[in-house]
């Protein structure tokens, strides 16, 4: 079995080759990088809403009073809240974000973003956790040219040292 460690790039439709499917490439190099474009490596960062826009994240609350406070160093208190606020560093192009709330135990060496992939909203299905793991299940909404799709994830979170960490996923 497959055990999914980043937020993958979306399936690819059937006329694409598999060698661009990012957890094709992750089995086939050996795991050490996750690659979702050229142009996003390192820590670049897209702009950031302003704080009274709406959140990416489709919370219906400004980006100031969502995501905001996360994204800049403050610890998600929930699960739901630190997949919301993932998903919106997905939008972003926040690496380095995505990086600091991965448990360094299943993170990738490096991650990379794919620039020309846009993620076009959030649906949370179901979210649980009790005081020391947590489970978020969602669809992400994206667009790469021509072609769209929708992400199905069952995301696993773990809480230690006092703030919560995005595990693992499962793809469905």
């Amino acid at each position: 079995m497959l055990r999914r460690l980043w937020m993958p790039h979306p399936e690819r439709t059937a006329r694409r080759t598999s060698d661009r499917d990012p957890m094709r490439r992750l089995c086939a190099e050996g795991g050490g990088v996750m690659t979702f474009g050229q142009a996003a490596a390192g820590s670049s960062r897209g702009s950031r809403p302003a704080p009274d826009a709406p959140c990416p994240c489709g919370s219906g609350t400004s980006f100031a009073q969502c995501c905001g406070p996360m994204l800049a160093g403050a610890s998600a208190p929930t699960p739901e809240r630190l997949m919301r606020s993932r998903y919106t560093a997905f939008c972003l192009r926040d690496a380095a974000y995505l990086r600091d709330t991965w448990h360094p135990g299943t993170r990738p060496e490096t991650l990379e973003l794919d620039p020309g992939l846009a993620w076009m909203g959030l649906e949370i299905i179901d979210a649980d956790a009790d005081e020391r793991r947590g489970v978020v299940e969602f669809r992400a909404r994206w667009r790469e040219g021509a072609d769209a799709g929708v992400l199905h994830e069952r995301s696993r979170f773990v809480h230690q040292g006092d703030r919560w960490w995005y595990l693992d996923g499962q793809v469905s």
